[in-house]
């Protein structure tokens, strides 16, 4: 992704209130497109919906679909948090006296963390804090999604909560000064139910090899179109600074760009894209995976490239910055590797436009290095550099946070900083 080229507004914005998506007309495109060898699971799928009483769908499509605002100032708010795999997504709802605009006008809540592996039976309370406000796609109106993290009744971080460690790292004044932006390019991959095999694939075989599905037109070529561009308008409406979309190299795997967005922002937005791809999925029937490497074999993995620059990146002499970063990068190349998700091991092989897992590199224009940079910043003598190392799993509050620390905080000693920069041929 090459779009980091503005901040973007904060996501505690006030409130539009454009038209509700209604449910009736976004979800009822979604059209799975199977091969032949396929499609008897899908079949059976949209059978089973046409034997049930049209009468009783369209009353509940009717309820779903009501404009409560005549009728009542109240809204409904959906609390999201993070569950005890640190991957897994929760949510509930309640119901808030009138409209608001700020996170700080929300109540805290709390949740059975006995349920979701974040505390002990006997000590189950986990209290959530609202932290960023979202427009709900789904309920429409003055309805809302509140991105949360999670804490003891105490008022300390759980384990699982990494949003308050990042949060911590760019209110730092060195960093906010620096203005961190980031561009983050969400891979994921789309499963039919029940196989766990991939969108449009024959179940237990293959499609043809790779190569004509990247950013592919065509019915053989294009399995879950209507998924990504339901995504996409779902995260325009919500306030979500969605950047762009494509299908991947992989048929079935699409990606998502969320940036350029600041600081804790950019952690903000790719969960709550995160959530509403996950909403539409179950919707839709389909199943979402972020496994980086979801079927193994001559198939490319599933990843989170993470675009990022700072002002002094972005300013005259960036170029010497961004240097400078990268070696800084390659000191902790390890402690960076074992926080950029599970499973990264099976996708970082060094084939599949994937550097090694064990070794560091940088280059211009070169993806099959740790680090890359773009021609254009080369040229301009300015501008950012991507992190091709994170998994489509990684938690994106650990690796924005963790890349300004490395690149602004951390220092390493002379000595190690001269080793490094001869190993890498960086002149810093």
């Amino acid at each position: 992704m090459a779009q980091v080229l503005a901040a973007s507004p904060t996501c505690q914005m006030k409130l539009t209130k454009p038209s509700p998506i209604a449910s009736s007309k976004l979800w009822s495109s979604v059209v799975l497109k199977q091969k032949k060898q396929s499609s008897s699971k899908l079949r059976s799928f949209k059978v089973m919906v046409l034997q049930s009483d049209n009468s009783t769908i369209n009353r509940v499509e009717s309820l779903l679909n009501l404009d409560t605002k005549p009728f009542t100032d109240r809204i409904i708010a959906e609390y999201i948090w993070i569950g005890g795999s640190g991957i897994d997504l929760r949510s509930k709802s309640r119901t808030l006296e009138k409209p608001v605009e700020d996170p700080s006008e929300l109540p805290k809540w709390n949740y059975d963390g006995s349920s979701t592996g974040q505390a002990p039976g006997e000590d189950s309370e986990v209290i959530l804090y609202p932290q960023a406000i979202f427009r709900d796609p789904f309920r429409g109106g003055n309805n809302i999604l509140v991105i949360c993290d999670t804490y003891t009744p105490a008022g300390e971080p759980i384990p699982t909560n990494k949003r308050a460690r990042a949060a911590e790292i760019f209110s730092n004044k060195k960093v906010n000064e620096e203005i961190p932006w980031f561009g983050i390019e969400q891979e994921y991959t789309l499963l039919q139910p029940n196989v766990n095999w991939p969108l449009g694939w024959p179940v237990g075989a293959y499609p043809g090899p790779q190569g004509p599905y990247y950013c592919g037109v065509g019915a053989e070529k294009s399995w879950g179109r209507d998924i990504s561009d339901a995504h996409y308008k779902a995260c325009l409406y919500a306030g979500i600074n969605i950047s762009g979309t494509n299908g991947e190299v992989m048929p079935g795997q699409w990606e998502f760009q969320v940036g350029p967005s600041v600081g804790i922002e950019a952690g903000d937005h790719v969960w709550c894209a995160r959530y509403l791809l996950e909403r539409i999925t179950e919707q839709a029937g389909v199943v979402l995976t972020l496994d980086p490497k979801p079927i193994e074999g001559d198939w490319n993995g599933a990843g989170c490239h993470t675009n990022y620059s700072t002002k002094s990146m972005r300013e005259e002499g960036g170029f010497e910055v961004i240097k400078k970063a990268i070696l800084n990068l390659s000191l902790r190349h390890m402690e960076h590797i074992s926080a950029y998700g599970e499973g990264n091991e099976r996708r970082l092989t060094g084939k599949h436009e994937t550097a090694s897992i064990d070794q560091f590199s940088w280059g211009v224009a070169n993806r099959g290095c740790s680090i890359r940079v773009g021609r254009d910043t080369e040229k301009k003598g300015k501008g950012y550099l991507e992190d091709r190392r994170p998994a489509s799993n990684m938690d994106p509050y650990i690796v924005t946070s963790l890349l300004a620390e490395t690149t602004l905080l951390w220092e390493p000693t002379l000595e190690a900083e001269a080793l490094a920069a001869q190993k890498l041929s960086l002149n810093v």
